[in-house]
């Protein structure tokens, strides 16, 4: 399914997978938002480190992002 959506907008379907589609999804709700916590929600992570490293972004930034912000 996702492989005809992909070819269908002309892109290269070996290019994009569901796993490639999530963590893109995380990365833009991140960036707009800079809610790591609720990253971390979305993703079904237990710990906020795992959100960290599968975004790929700096700990200690992220730490302190996440402190700033209550859900």
């Amino acid at each position: 399914m996702l492989h005809d959506w992909v070819e269908e907008m002309g892109l290269d379907p070996t290019a994009y997978g569901t796993h490639s589609m999530r963590r893109t999804k995380a990365s833009l709700i991140y960036k707009r938002t800079k809610n790591l916590r609720a990253v971390q929600i979305l993703l079904g992570h237990s710990k906020l480190e795992s959100t960290v490293r599968y975004l790929g972004i700096e700990v200690d930034d992220a730490l302190e992002i996440a402190e700033q912000i209550e859900i």
